[in-house]
């Protein structure tokens, strides 16, 4: 029997409510499977605790994490707290304290769904947002002078390392390896932004020596959102800054037809540190307590965890569950539809019981 320790943090807002609907889609697929068990602990760590606390994690929480083989995360925000205290002392704290450097985000049309795109349609789209996760626009580099003043000044510098763009570059590119398509489009502002998108753009070139069997290509970050809409089939596989692939993979849900669909899993390809998985669609406190909000980006998260944990049959089955209770028209209501959070997560246990 294969145990796995999984640290759950549902965190805030709705994540308190899909991490709990994921964690019992998980059990099920672990009963019906037979040959695995999780072991989850519930780490109460967010908003919340910052509350009754004065931080969002305990002083020690990377080391109370390295224990575990994964991370399955919720959401983080508050609309009552400043967004660099929420994002910063949590999710962010984990993933570059465990250098969790490649964000992974597929993007499909899944059945039943419908796109805001004209003529696009279940199996139209298939791609994967590989998003550089450790440093670029979000390294937190800057600072701020003169507070108050006319000439109050403020500054927030990317930070683009050789080491980090070469690593995520040979990620995306072993990634649209992998893919029947083999396209990689490599997104960039390379026009404008003189330095540190060149740079991007010459390691491309570089480490794109190393996949010969990949095609690639360069798209700068304006022209790449105006494809996604207007040429979204010509799209396989796209590496982009932290920044720039946070904003398209965010336009990728919305086209997919809600970011209630969209899953994200946080990558430390080398495996010294557990990885994190994450829906993508935030802590959406407009709905908190409404019972509404939709799981299937939870359970596409917790696919991708399983495939991270080597249970690829479990990942299949789970898929295979939500494709179908989707194209049945079991939808909350950012899709269309009716159904509640539990009605929707009853459902995918129900389909995998009978999934193979």
């Amino acid at each position: 029997m294969r145990r796995y320790r999984i640290a759950s943090i549902p965190a805030d807002g709705i994540g308190q409510e899909v991490i709990p609907a994921g964690l019992q889609v998980l059990h099920a697929l672990a009963e019906r499977s037979g040959d695995f068990v999780l072991d989850v602990e519930d780490l109460p760590w967010g908003s919340d605790y910052y509350r009754a606390h004065g931080r969002m994690m305990p002083e020690d929480g990377l080391d109370t994490l390295k224990r575990f083989d994964a991370i399955f995360f919720g959401a983080v925000g508050d609309p009552e707290l400043p967004d660099d205290i929420t994002l910063w002392g949590l999710r962010l704290r984990i993933c570059q304290g465990f250098d969790q450097y490649a964000n992974i985000r597929p993007t499909r049309v899944l059945p039943g769904l419908t796109s805001p795109l004209r003529e696009v349609a279940p199996g139209d789209i298939d791609w994967v947002i590989v998003r550089e996760n450790s440093e670029g626009e979000y390294a937190g580099h800057g600072g701020r002078a003169h507070r108050g003043h006319p000439e109050e000044i403020a500054t927030e510098t990317a930070i683009f390392t050789r080491a980090g763009v070469t690593r995520i570059m040979r990620t995306a590119f072993e990634i649209a390896a992998r893919r029947p398509r083999r396209l990689l489009t490599v997104v960039t502002k390379s026009n404008a932004q003189k330095h540190g998108m060149v740079l991007w753009d010459e390691i491309a070139a570089e480490v794109a020596r190393e996949f010969p069997t990949v095609t690639w290509e360069k798209e700068l970050v304006d022209a790449m959102a105006a494809r996604m809409v207007r040429h979204p089939r010509s799209i396989d596989t796209v590496v982009a800054t932290n920044l720039h692939a946070d904003i398209l993979s965010d336009l990728a849900g919305a086209v997919a037809g809600s970011l209630g669909v969209a899953p994200t899993a946080n990558l430390d390809p080398s495996r010294r540190h557990p990885s994190m998985f994450e829906p993508i669609h935030g802590s959406a406190f407009d709905i908190t307590g409404m019972g509404i909000a939709n799981p299937v980006a939870t359970f596409w998260t917790a696919a991708m965890m399983l495939e991270h944990l080597g249970e690829d049959a479990a990942a299949r089955r789970l898929i295979t569950a939500v494709e179908q209770v989707c194209a049945d028209g079991v939808l909350t209501r950012d899709l269309g539809g009716n159904a509640t959070t539990a009605e929707v997560t009853a459902a995918v246990i129900a389909a995998t019981r009978g999934a193979n």
